[in-house]
């Protein structure tokens, strides 16, 4: 196929804490607050309501008031589509999938202009409930769930087979929370915007040894949306966008944590997305000039740079402390102030990543804007990085 797909408009709101308890008198609507996302992403985009084709929603969390999300919300905007709605899942990879399957939509012909968008409601719900629903959806119940695993357990484990591997330092990893928490500082949409130093970082309680709680994100709300469209229309518009050059899937055949044993911390699958996205581009990872990982902890992001080419293995940890992943850096990575700083409302994180991703490149950064960006590298992750999704994208200014 010769068609290609632009991202031309964006909304969100601020990561944060939206969802309202049971028992409170008022309560936060869902379709509300992405009502007014889908009318702020299509003024930005240029477009028009009867533009829109296609609907992909990533399916809410079991705690959303709303269930058949995505049907209610087409009627509640009264859209009439002639593409697709429907909603997609792939825990970590929820919002990922979600913008590769409106991708294809305009790849496939079926419409003009897609939106990828969904919300993420949580941080009302008990710790409790929520962990138990979290091992069983991201773990194994034969073994994960029954030993307790969280993921931050598997990153954990990645953490201490690199520091033993590399000599990786608690001190470098800790750069990357400072790192991210700077540009947080920056981005109006991020749930934590103050500065921490490395000494604050280092004093924290651990969450799951060597992680302490600046190293991994907390539990929060989030809802976006993104307008596509086909590389004909993006142009028509006479306004800048976010052209995808370049697209990576791998999924290595394990669940989560690999039963087989293998290298934990090359991390195979986001290696090979990489390849392929960066061949399917025709660049290779130096060229990049800005990129938005999904990376849950401090750990995984170092990972994710080292599989994706920015840095030789074990190269990685020794690069964020000294200052090569910050912006101004040889590799700016995670401007938004990443996941552990701008906030992981799980089942849209990756949606957050592309919408940072469309104004680095159009060049709406504000504070963070990196000078003169023209290549961004975005991921998705699904479980321990067992499967990854890798777009890069071109400024089209």
């Amino acid at each position: 196929m010769t068609r290609r797909v632009a991202i031309i408009g964006t909304s969100a709101i601020p990561v944060g804490r939206h969802q309202t308890k049971p028992e409170e008198p008022l309560q936060v609507l869902e379709q509300e607050i992405m009502t007014k996302l889908v009318v702020e992403a299509v003024a930005d985009a240029g477009v028009e309501k009867k533009d829109i084709g296609s609907l992909v929603l990533t399916l809410p969390r079991p705690y959303t008031l709303q269930k058949y999300f995505s049907t209610f919300l087409v009627s509640h905007l009264r859209l009439q589509c002639t593409g697709s709605v429907l909603e997609v899942m792939g825990n970590g990879m929820t919002a990922a999938v979600c913008f590769d399957r409106a991708c294809d939509e305009i790849l496939l012909g079926r419409t003009e202009v897609a939106l990828a968008l969904g919300i993420n409601m949580e941080a009302a719900t008990p710790a409790s409930e929520h962990a138990m629903s979290s091992m069983r959806t991201t773990g194994d119940v034969d073994f994960h769930a029954s030993g307790g695993f969280i993921p931050i357990s598997w990153y954990a484990m990645d953490a201490m087979r690199y520091m033993h591997e590399y000599g990786a330092t608690r001190e470098q990893l800790g750069a990357v929370a400072v790192k991210n928490r700077w540009h947080a500082s920056m981005n109006p949409l991020a749930q934590y915007r103050k500065p921490i130093t490395l000494p604050e970082v280092l004093e924290q309680r651990p969450i799951v040894e060597p992680l302490g709680l600046y190293d991994v994100p907390g539990r929060s709300d989030g809802a976006a949306c993104l307008v596509l469209a086909s590389e004909e229309v993006a142009r028509s518009l006479g306004r800048p966008y976010a052209l995808v050059r370049g697209r990576g899937f791998c999924h290595d055949g394990s669940h989560q944590i690999n039963e087989v044993p293998n290298d934990m911390t090359e991390l195979i699958a986001a290696k090979q997305a990489a390849a392929t996205a960066y061949a399917q581009a025709g660049i290779a990872a130096k060229d990049i000039d800005v990129a938005e990982f999904y990376a849950p902890c401090t750990i995984v992001e170092v990972l994710v740079s080292e599989a994706v080419g920015f840095f030789a293995r074990g190269e990685g940890a020794p690069a964020a402390a000294d200052g090569r992943t910050r912006l101004g850096g040889q590799f700016p990575i995670s401007t938004s102030g990443g996941l552990t700083s701008r906030g992981h409302p799980a089942y849209v994180t990756s949606l957050y990543n592309y919408c940072e991703m469309a104004d680095q490149l159009r060049g709406r950064a504000g504070e963070r804007q990196v000078a003169n960006a023209r290549l961004g590298l975005t991921t998705g992750e699904l479980g321990n990085y067992n499967a990854a999704l890798v777009h890069v994208m071109e400024a089209q200014r």
